[in-house]
C-alpha cells in the first residue's frame, strides 16, 4: 500500500489556507489537516500529530513562519506574498524545501507535492543511500525549477535523457524506476527524444511475447 503523506496547512487567512488545503487533498497520496492560522497553534497541531509536511506562510499573526522551520524537525514549503530575495534566502537556510510565491496557479502546488513525494519515495525506498540515490532524490524534488513555459515537463525529460548513456541500452522501466516516474510517463518522454533523433529506438525479441523497445542516446 502506498504512502499518505500528511499535511499541516498554516496561513492566516482563512480563504487562502481552506483553498490550499482542499489543493492537497485533491493530489492522490496526500490528506490535509485543518488549517491553522497562527505559530502557537501550528506547534500545538505539530506536538499532538504526525505531520509529513507543513506549508508554512511568512507573515503570521505571532511571529514569522521561518521561526516555525527553524523550530521543527519536519519538511516544510514557504507559501507565501514575500518576493523579496533576503526572505526567500532566509527561508532556504531555514530549511524550505521549496518557496511558493502567492498567488500561483492552480496546478503549481500539486506539482510539488507530486515531486515531493516521488523524492521521499526514493529516499525512504532503503535505509542507506548511495550518492546517485541523493542526487535522484534532489533532481525530483526540484524538477520544477528548469523554467519556461512547462518547467516541469522540460525538468522531466532532462531527466529521462540522463538515464541515457551512449552505448547503452536502457528500457521505459529502467528509466521510470530510476527517476521516480511512471513507466508510461517514461515512455512518453522517450518517444519524444526518439522522435526529435536525440535517442534512438530499438527492438529487443526474447522468446515469447511482444519485442521491448530498447532506447539508447545517440
Amino acid at each position: 500500500m502506498s504512502a499518505v503523506f500528511t499535511v499541516l496547512v498554516v496561513d492566516d487567512d482563512f480563504h487562502v489556507a481552506d483553498l490550499h488545503r482542499r489543493q492537497v487533498d485533491e493530489v492522490p497520496g496526500f490528506r490535509a489537516l485543518e488549517p491553522v492560522g497562527t505559530l502557537a497553534a501550528a506547534r500545538s497541531a505539530l506536538s499532538s500529530t504526525v505531520v509529513d509536511l507543513v506549508l508554512v506562510d511568512v507573515y503570521l499573526p505571532d511571529g514569522s513562519g521561518l521561526d516555525l522551520l527553524r523550530s521543527i524537525d519536519t519538511d516544510a514549503f514557504v507559501l507565501s506574498a514575500a518576493s523579496d530575495s533576503g526572505t526567500v534566502r532566509r527561508a532556504m537556510r531555514s530549511g524550505a524545501l521549496a518557496y511558493l510565491i502567492k498567488p500561483f496557479g492552480a496546478g503549481v502546488l500539486a506539482e510539488r507535492l507530486q515531486a515531493y513525494a516521488r523524492s521521499r519515495n526514493v529516499l525512504d525506498e532503503r535505509s542507506t543511500l548511495d550518492q546517485e540515490a541523493v542526487e535522484r532524490a534532489f533532481r525530483i524534488l526540484h524538477a520544477g525549477d528548469s523554467g519556461g513555459a512547462s518547467p516541469s515537463r522540460a525538468a522531466t525529460a532532462a531527466l529521462v535523457l540522463e538515464q541515457l548513456v551512449p552505448g547503452q541500452e536502457r528500457s521505459a522501466a529502467e528509466v521510470a524506476t530510476a527517476i521516480g516516474v511512471s513507466r508510461a510517463t517514461a515512455q512518453r518522454y522517450l518517444a519524444q527524444l526518439a522522435a526529435d533523433g536525440t535517442v534512438a529506438m530499438q527492438l529487443r525479441y526474447g522468446a515469447a511475447g511482444r519485442p521491448e523497445h530498447r532506447y539508447v542516446r545517440r
